[in-house]
């Protein structure tokens, strides 16, 4: 019977880049995720094959294990390109390095079912590498560092099911599962940006820019942090945390902010999540006022409730 396993895709709420120098960030798993499959096979193989949100086969690839290396004839059939199929090899290979639980000999047939589309950016990545985490029985921080690198909190919100505050710390990060479920959620919204941001690109960008700015920066974004899960917070509350909160990162990434840049006459707040000029962005807002964004081509808009994945768990 093949073992079975599951990741959550991953909003970071606040502390977007600040995150990577140690700053605390609210970040909260989603209802939608990864799952993957595993079935031993006897031959010295991984079969895999990858599956779309829509059940479609996005790949299916081969990959040999021979003298302690993960190898790969390219197939033809595959519809995807070279990069993937290698970067996936690179990871198998790290993998094997660092497990002490896995016979490669014997073979392996691994499927994984996206839960959302690619182009999301609720982290394909991230749940990929906590799902062969779990399956190698290794540390997922140390696998990621080894392959995407990034801060981690998407790991973190892979593997929990309630929100989150995370603080960076190597191959140990501080994770304090919290109550964030504000009595105005229904009044917050995801609106997708019709386009992905590359994380790699993104944290390269961060790291070029000055430092003293970065670390005078923190102490306030912590403080924001702290104050969105203050109990009985207000919406008015809310939006001029978030409100102040693009106001420092602006600053800080000297590029203006989502609402400058595309929504200047929206009458709520918009908050970018991640990487800022893709993705997702928060909004606040009735329900009738997503059709704002709806009348610009932004066609995706979620509540909270559907997008939010909440165990329901007091702490």
């Amino acid at each position: 019977m093949p073992k079975n396993y599951y990741a959550h895709g991953k909003l970071l709420l606040t502390a977007e880049y600040v995150v990577l120098d140690g700053a605390k960030a609210l970040a909260i798993p989603t209802k939608f995720g990864q799952k993957m499959t595993v079935k031993e096979i006897g031959d010295p193989v991984i079969k895999w094959s990858s599956f779309l949100a829509d059940g479609s086969l996005w790949f299916s690839q081969e990959f040999v294990f021979t003298e302690e290396k993960i190898g790969y004839q390219l197939e033809e059939k595959n519809n995807t390109n070279e990069e993937v199929v290698k970067n996936l090899a690179e990871i198998l290979q790290e993998v094997a390095t660092l497990s002490f639980h896995l016979d490669f000999q014997q073979g392996y047939e691994i499927n994984s079912f996206l839960e959302f589309p690619r182009n999301w950016g609720l982290g394909s990545s991230s749940t990929l590498i906590q799902n062969l985490s779990q399956w190698a029985q290794i540390n997922p921080y140390q696998l990621l560092e080894k392959t995407f690198g990034g801060s981690g909190y998407d790991i973190a919100c892979a593997e929990f099911d309630t929100p989150i505050i995370y603080e960076r710390n190597k191959l140990d990060p501080k994770i304090a599962p919290v109550n964030f479920q504000p009595n105005f959620s229904d009044q917050l919204f995801f609106v997708y940006l019709n386009q992905k941001k590359n994380s790699r690109e993104a944290i390269r960008h961060y790291r070029s820019l000055e430092a003293i700015k970065k670390a005078s920066s923190i102490a306030e974004i912590n403080q924001i942090t702290t104050s969105l899960l203050k109990p009985n917070l207000s919406l008015s509350e809310f939006e001029t945390q978030i409100n102040r909160h693009e106001e420092i990162l602006s600053k800080v990434l000297q590029t203006p902010s989502i609402k400058k840049q595309l929504f200047s006459d929206y009458k709520g707040s918009i908050k970018s999540l991640g990487g800022w000029g893709g993705d997702f962005v928060l909004a606040t807002g009735t329900q009738e006022m997503m059709s704002y964004f709806k009348d610009l081509g932004y066609t995706t808009v979620i509540p909270f409730s559907e997008m939010i994945f909440s165990s329901k768990r007091k702490y």
